[in-house]
């Protein structure tokens, strides 16, 4: 469906048979076929199998394809990122504590015509940030080779999991089924921000389903446009609310309390300041941004847990620049960076600081080192 999605909105498919061909991978064909589902009009793609593309593959072979092609690195790198957040999620699903076993239902070719295609299109099309909605979660169950599984299935549901990435229930006149694949959950957790954004849409591509089932299109739809031209976005979730009160009778241990058990209620930051407050006694300014849905229940806990008497709360609007995670090849090992960008240029990048303790431990090396080459490494590669 997503190079569905890509091919309605500009991607030619000479362009992707192009592409995916550098692979060194046969046994498919690539159909595309205009139609609709509902009232949608889009395009829907099949890669059709043969002997060869059914042929059981395991992840190793599917890796060394990836790296021995001549795609672009940003291609390959994205392109492995998705396969080890399936090999994670396959692992994790089946409890068997080896990421390397050998694939099920995704052994097969068009899986990596799924994932390598997808990431090549968004290329060629000059994709350069991707954002996304909430996952649909789907309802019902599913058939698969260990039987039949709720939805979502239990590789999906990890893969979610491990990316921390916002889902939403399906109402009960919503038809059963699986609405995300493991491959579009790992797809979409790897190249993805699921921060809100502001941008003016320029084209729309609908890629369509297999199914087609009366009263809900199955369709997914990508917008293309460019960012706003303050180069940032208004935060345009719930809204946000500043909760602050002045402390200065209450023991410094239990502001550290105070502050986990915010962030647990889903806070999305806290801080104390050092304040000065009448007849001259030090005190402190505690602070929570919190949105607005959960500032009752956050408010509650501060009453609860401080000595205070009184909470401030204020509306607050949030000015986002554009943000996304990516998992990054470096020569010290695979790791994940946050990018920062401004009008779609990388202004910095942030290497994860526990994935970078890890290797400064395994290799013996100073953390602000190994941070320091990570960083560069995914700036060259980023451009």
């Amino acid at each position: 469906m997503l190079l569905g999605a890509l091919l309605d909105a500009g991607l030619e498919l000479d362009t992707l048979r192009s592409g995916l061909s550098r692979l060194a991978a046969d046994g498919y064909q690539l159909d595309a076929q205009p139609g609709a589902r509902g009232a949608v009009q889009g395009i829907q793609l099949s890669v059709n199998l043969d002997e060869e593309g059914r042929r059981r593959r395991d992840w190793s072979e599917f890796l060394t394809l990836i790296e021995k092609c001549d795609l672009s690195n940003a291609v390959k790198s994205r392109a492995t990122g998705v396969f080890k957040a399936l090999m994670d999620g396959e692992a994790k699903a089946h409890r068997t504590g080896d990421a390397h076993h050998r694939p099920h239902e995704l052994a097969t070719v068009d899986t990596l015509v799924d994932v390598v295609g997808v990431i090549y299109g968004l290329e060629q099309l000059g994709v350069d940030r991707i954002h996304c909605s909430a996952f649909p979660a789907g309802k019902g169950t599913v058939k698969t080779q260990h039987g039949v599984l709720p939805v979502p299935a239990l590789a999906t549901i990890e893969i979610f999991a491990t990316a921390n990435a916002p889902l939403r229930t399906m109402g009960p006149d919503f038809p059963d089924g699986e609405t995300v694949t493991p491959t579009g959950a790992a797809l979409l957790t790897q190249i993805a921000s699921f921060e809100p954004t502001v941008m003016n849409i320029e084209r729309v591509g609908y890629g369509l389903g297999g199914r087609d089932t009366p009263g809900h299109p199955n369709v997914i739809a990508l917008w293309l446009g460019s960012a706003n031209e303050s180069g940032v976005a208004q935060d345009t979730g719930t809204g946000l609310v500043l909760l602050e009160t002045n402390i200065d009778d209450m023991s410094g241990e239990l502001f550290g309390y105070v502050q986990e058990r915010l962030f647990e209620s889903g806070a999305r930051d806290v801080w104390m300041t050092p304040i000065q407050m009448k007849k001259n006694r030090p005190g402190v300014l505690l602070s929570a941004l919190v949105d607005k849905s959960a500032a009752n229940e956050a408010t509650q806990l501060i009453l609860r847990e401080t000595s205070t008497l009184g909470v401030r709360v204020r509306d607050v609007e949030r000015v986002l620049a554009d943000r996304e995670e990516l998992a990054i090849a470096t020569t010290l090992g695979d790791v994940r960076v946050k990018v920062k960008r401004l009008s779609g240029v990388v202004l910095d990048v942030s290497p994860e600081y526990e994935a970078c303790k890890d290797i400064a431990r395994r290799e013996g090396l100073p953390l602000q080192d190994v941070m320091r080459q990570v960083r560069e490494e995914a700036r060259k590669e980023l451009g």
